[in-house]
């Protein structure tokens, strides 16, 4: 094996050649977070003497769901490729690096990912995430972290244990701002550049980049911003996280005066107390996640996040980045995949799973789609309406960062639709992450449409455009213009891409007035 090491502030590392290009995996950018460190902010990883190996995946923070539940290993697998059972830790601070070379001061730009299912489930270990083609496409270097998640990243105790746990509803985002800093101390030891930093992420992760544009001490830290399929607008108030705080410490039987017993508890008892707790309300047959483990997101403490992310307008830290903004055109066709009405709702059935959702709008509503969706079966109907809480939430974000100015803002919608099992998911949530990664080939779901390379191309260029220059432009689509309240740019991915202004505001104006609910 040949050997390739490259030296950190923290020590040398030795990593491994991996599809044409060079990968250094499970490298640790901060110290263990269990015992009393549970609940802090981070900090750095100690040094370490020698050569570290860093050749395969560290560890995932605990959690529920897909990455360890063995028992679905299969119908995992045949959506969603490999899944690796890696071992659960609060010592998971751990970023894996992908690189066309080391040590040559290439400059290139640089991608860091935000892994989605929201703030409580997932790694940057997984299979749609794998960052060595995109590298190599772009000659860009390619990065995915791990961070504390759910309980372990954003149980809010301030208001509860006074000052000595300050930031314990932003921990987890604390952990992300710690990954940008090890990236600008050490990225040019990888051929990056270091004033070329783009974050992205999709549903939960690009709730994560929402909130570092809010972040003050992740400012200059990126310089691009992608959020694919989850706008943040709002984080949560102190007070419903100090809510959820004391109701787990109730079924813990710990007092307030005890924070100390909640940070010697196994982690998994952690994780099973959160099943007596209630979890955050969503719309009945969505097929959202549901549990209190959802419950846990970014805390606006005053502090680490002094103010929502965009609401009532966008907060102040990110107002020089360049932003893009998208979702799919049908989110929810993921969620409804296993539902056993799919493709046989009937009309009684569709007005029924909407009320919830729209009311006593549920009539005007449905009759707006019908119109602008003629062909459109009753299922169909259901995914596109409910589908349209994720769109909302992105336009009004990018509404809100073209109104501050500063940098541009630019809006996507994915009309691609995936063959898998007889186009089943449709442009259903994620589909497009494994196109920018270039690795829909190891994704079953994204399907195998014969132009699937040209919608790759598509999507994934124009990422490493942004990355390139701000400006996600290139020669495979049209020129993609800036959005403004006006005129509304929206670049339709698809085979051929098209940019329109304002697509299907029709469906959009059915809603007005109403709250953002997904």
């Amino acid at each position: 094996m040949k050997e390739i090491i490259v030296e950190t502030t923290a020590g040398n590392i030795c990593g491994v050649e991996e599809r044409n290009v060079l990968a250094f995996k499970g490298v640790p950018y901060g110290a263990p977070t269990g015992g009393n460190q549970r609940f802090l902010p981070p900090k750095p990883v100690a040094p370490w003497a020698g050569v570290r190996y860093a050749g395969d995946f560290g560890p995932i923070c605990p959690q529920t769901g897909h990455l360890v539940d063995e028992s679905r290993l299969y119908s995992y697998v045949r959506t969603e490729g490999h899944i690796r059972f890696l071992p659960q830790s609060e010592n998971c601070l751990v970023l894996n690096v992908w690189t066309p070379a080391v040590g040559d001061g290439g400059k290139r730009p640089v991608f860091v990912w935000l892994h989605g299912r929201g703030f409580a489930q997932g790694a940057g270990s997984e299979t749609q995430y794998h960052g060595a083609r995109l590298a190599k496409r772009g000659n860009a270097v390619v990065i995915t972290i791990n961070h504390r998640l759910n309980v372990f990243g954003f149980l809010h105790l301030t208001d509860i244990a006074g000052e000595a746990f300050a930031g314990s509803g932003m921990a987890g985002m604390l952990d992300a701002v710690l990954a940008l800093q090890w990236v600008h101390d050490n990225i040019e030891a990888f051929g990056g550049d270091k004033n070329r930093v783009t974050i992205f992420g999709e549903s939960g992760g690009g709730a994560k980049v929402s909130t570092l544009l809010a972040t003050p001490s992740a400012k200059g830290l990126f310089h691009r911003a992608a959020i694919q399929s989850g706008a943040g607008l709002r984080g949560v108030e102190p007070k419903e996280g100090s809510d959820t705080a004391e109701r787990l410490l109730a079924v813990l039987g710990i007092k307030k005066n005890e924070i100390n017993k909640l940070q010697q508890l196994p982690a998994q008892e952690l994780l099973d107390a959160l099943n007596k707790i209630p979890g955050r309300p969503v719309t009945p047959g969505s097929g959202l996640p549901t549990g209190a483990i959802m419950r846990f997101t970014p805390v606006v403490d005053g502090k680490y996040l002094p103010t929502h992310m965009f609401d009532p307008v966008a907060a102040p830290p990110g107002l020089d980045v360049p932003v893009i903004v998208g979702t799919n055109r049908d989110e929810s066709a993921t969620f409804l995949a296993n539902d056993p009405k799919r493709r046989r709702l009937s009309e009684t059935e569709l007005r029924q799973r909407l009320i919830p959702l729209c009311g006593d709008r549920v009539d005007s509503i449905i009759s707006v789609y019908k119109k602008s969706r003629p062909e459109a079966t009753p299922w169909d109907l259901l995914i596109g309406i409910q589908s349209e809480g994720m769109r909302r939430s992105a336009v009004t974000l990018a509404e809100r960062k073209a109104a501050a100015g500063g940098a541009p803002v630019y809006m996507y919608l994915v009309t691609y639709q995936s063959d898998f099992l007889g186009g089943l998911f449709k442009a259903g949530h994620g589909i497009e992450i494994a196109y920018i990664f270039d690795v829909a080939d190891d994704v079953p779901y994204v399907g195998n449409r014969p132009d699937k390379n040209e919608f790759a191309a598509a999507m994934s260029e124009a990422w490493l455009a942004f990355g390139r220059t701000g400006n996600p432009s290139h020669p495979r689509i049209p020129k993609w213009e800036p959005y403004d309240v006006k005129k509304r740019a929206t670049m339709l991915f698809d085979v051929p891409s098209r940019l329109v202004n304002d697509p299907f505001r029709v469906e959009l104006d059915a809603w007005k007035g109403m709250e953002i609910r997904r």
